[in-house]
């Protein structure tokens, strides 16, 4: 039996124990031997021959999980029922359900929730469509949408794959901003289907997600929405990135001494985050800025068919650089990594400017680990939780949609992504700032407080908004 484990995780395992001719400990010692780490145990029957029992055991080498049934099985009067990965039985059914917010416990209830009466409801939205916004939903409701075509860093795994994703986001919807949040996955590809599709489903939500949409048709995608929808498009991979990025460099700027107007930053990675993040920077008054992709370093005096590189070659690196990572990197003050794992080299950032920023958000493996670099950097971030300033898209998402949702905002423009990225860097205090401590955790319950509220304000001020919000 091969079990749909991984290394590195937490496994369950259910043993059948022969009492009459095993012993626990037996059952232990080959776990030991085995690299496996036991962590709890729960008895599940037990008689006078057998004992049933699953083991909750940690095991984080390469090869552990087949080593330890090969071990257990090895084992006179131990018999291996059954291994579970932790995650997968996290996952049965799905992580998300839709319950009644009043019970239904007679006829009269009955009569009031479904017809006869909800067609006074019915006729009064259709008298006055606004309604819907207090009558339904709506309010209250995103979609979180994928094709399925650029899912984590599993690329084009199609709509049925992608769901567990989309349910895990409506999860942190809910967790973090208690907005509800339904994952739509789509079976097709084609632009132009993509865009029907969700037009014709956008009456039932206040807002759209758009999440894990493959470049460059996720930039039409989304532009085409924005201006054929009267409700907020918001492309995470894009500008969630792109938020939690300038929040987090603001705060790196600060340390390390710098002004964003001065700085020289390089961008490697020029697809849907690394642009988004690079208009975000340029919105915030960035002026030194050059690109690198497999192209090397973009330049307005090169023609691109991408034609997002296009765009990104005629708005950035102004003294026109040319060659690739390696010479972009000579005298940067910044490096922002979107691209892929173990690009960057230890030399590269050692020709940076002294006490330079590095955020190598490549995962699961950064452009560079920061123990390679620890003593040469000034402040380093990655997309990991594992090491300190992780730059996640959970700090921004939810308290953006809260903010849009309760003002009731016809979109989501650059002014609410840059007060949303200005509230997350605000929540560390300047006591608190340090290169350890650049971006707060994303259990802090003072971000999406403080994003909703300056969301609303900046969504009140561009004009945007379609509900006055008192406080």
């Amino acid at each position: 039996m091969r079990s749909q484990m991984t290394d590195g995780k937490t496994i369950i395992l259910r043993l059948e124990i022969d009492t009459n001719t095993a012993h626990f400990s037996k059952a232990a010692t080959a776990i030991e031997q085995a690299k496996g780490d036991i962590v709890a145990i729960d008895v599940i029957h037990t008689d006078k021959n057998k004992s049933t029992r699953d083991l909750t055991v940690k095991i984080s080498e390469q090869g552990a999980s087949e080593r330890l049934t090969e071990a257990l099985r090895s084992v006179p009067g131990i018999r291996l029922l059954h291994i579970s990965d932790r995650t997968f039985l996290l996952h049965l059914g799905g992580k998300i359900s839709i319950q009644p917010k009043t019970p239904i416990q007679n006829r009269d209830d009955l009569s009031r929730v479904y017809t006869p009466d909800v067609a006074r409801v019915c006729k009064a939205i259709h008298e006055e469509p606004t309604k819907a916004h207090t009558l339904t939903i709506k309010r209250n409701t995103v979609a979180v949408i994928s094709d399925g075509s650029a899912v984590l860093g599993l690329g084009n795994i199609g709509p049925l794959a992608a769901m567990p994703v989309m349910e895990g986001k409506a999860m942190l919807f809910k967790q973090f901003a208690d907005v509800d949040a339904f994952p739509i996955c789509l079976d097709t590809q084609d632009t132009e289907e993509v865009i029907a599709a969700i037009k014709h489903m956008a009456p039932t939500f206040g807002g759209i997600n758009l999440e894990d949409i493959s470049a460059p048709r996720c930039f039409e995608i989304e532009q085409r929405l924005r201006k054929e929808l009267d409700i907020p498009v918001f492309h995470d991979d894009q500008h969630g990135t792109a938020v939690v990025l300038y929040a987090g460099l603001l705060n790196a700027l600060k340390v390390t001494g710098r002004e964003l107007s001065e700085a020289r930053i390089v961008i490697c990675g020029i697809g849907a985050a690394g642009t988004a993040c690079t208009k975000m920077l340029i919105a915030g008054g960035a002026q030194h800025i050059i690109g690198v992709d497999r192209a090397g370093i973009l330049s307005a005096d090169e023609s691109y068919d991408n034609s997002m590189w296009q765009w990104y070659a005629d708005n950035t690196n102004q003294e026109r650089r040319k060659g690739g990572l390696t010479e972009a990197l000579v005298g940067a003050d910044v490096f922002i990594g979107v691209s892929a794992g173990k690009i960057l080299k230890r030399s590269n950032v050692e020709s940076m400017a002294p006490q330079p920023i590095v955020f190598a958000m490549a995962n699961p493996e950064p452009e560079i680990r920061p123990e390679e670099i620890e003593d040469i950097v000034g402040v380093f971030a990655t997309g990991r939780s594992d090491y300190p300033n992780q730059i996640n898209n959970v700090l921004c998402f939810p308290g953006i949609f809260r903010g849009a949702l309760d003002s009731r905002a016809s979109t989501i423009n650059e002014e609410m992504k840059l007060a949303a990225a200005e509230a997350i860097a605000s929540v560390i205090s300047e006591d608190e700032l340090n290169r350890m401590y650049i971006i707060p955790s994303v259990f802090n319950t003072k971000v999406v407080e403080e994003v909703r509220r300056r969301v609303i304000a900046a969504a009140q001020q561009s004009g945007v908004s379609r509900r006055n919000v008192r406080e």
